[in-house]
């Protein structure tokens, strides 16, 4: 396994993880907060943002036109039942979603809830690291690469191991900042 591949991995779970925040409520409208609602339309799961336009018109609203109109209901039941917490307004062209503030106590819980998003974020950047350290372990015991060459793989892979852990912590810190910001 090259060094680059293993960047390019842990790379790819430091993006999963900024998508996942994403989904997380802070108190100004973002389409992003819709990317998980699946609409059962016509039998099959469907994105929401394939069957519509989402818009935000202003930092408490979010808008929501749907290209058949017929879909209106599926799409304000699919939001009802999802985990967004928020309350459709139908008003027959189109679905309006009206952003709360944050109480302190949903911030608190936010905050909670992105932590254990990261760390599950570093739990994948650390199986990255160990699927590395033990293909270049096999390769030593294959005698592919020389024991020397073997400590220094392992060396790089922690050095950046460490430095895609501090990204991590990095973006969590941003995430939690602005959560905590009324």
């Amino acid at each position: 396994m090259k060094l680059t591949d293993v960047e390019a991995r842990m790379q790819k779970g430091i993006e999963a993880t900024q998508q996942n925040f994403n989904s997380v409520r802070t108190g100004r409208a973002s389409s992003a907060l819709l990317d998980r609602v699946m609409v059962d339309y016509y039998g099959s799961p469907t994105p929401l943002k394939s069957l519509s336009n989402i818009t935000t018109p202003d930092s408490t609203t979010i808008m929501i036109q749907p290209f058949d109109r017929g879909s209106m209901n599926l799409i304000s039941r699919a939001i009802s039942e999802s985990d967004v917490g928020l309350t459709p307004n139908n008003d027959g062209t189109s679905i309006r979603l009206n952003i709360p503030p944050l109480t302190s106590d949903r911030r608190k819980e936010l905050v909670k809830l992105v932590a254990k998003l990261a760390e599950e974020g570093k739990v994948g950047i650390r199986n990255v690291r160990r699927d590395a350290v033990d293909s270049v372990r096999k390769q030593e015991k294959a005698k592919e690469i020389s024991v020397d060459e073997s400590k220094n793989l392992q060396e790089q892979i922690d050095k950046t191991t460490e430095k895609y852990v501090k990204k991590m912590e990095q973006i969590l810190g941003e995430k939690e900042k602005e959560i905590s910001t009324v």
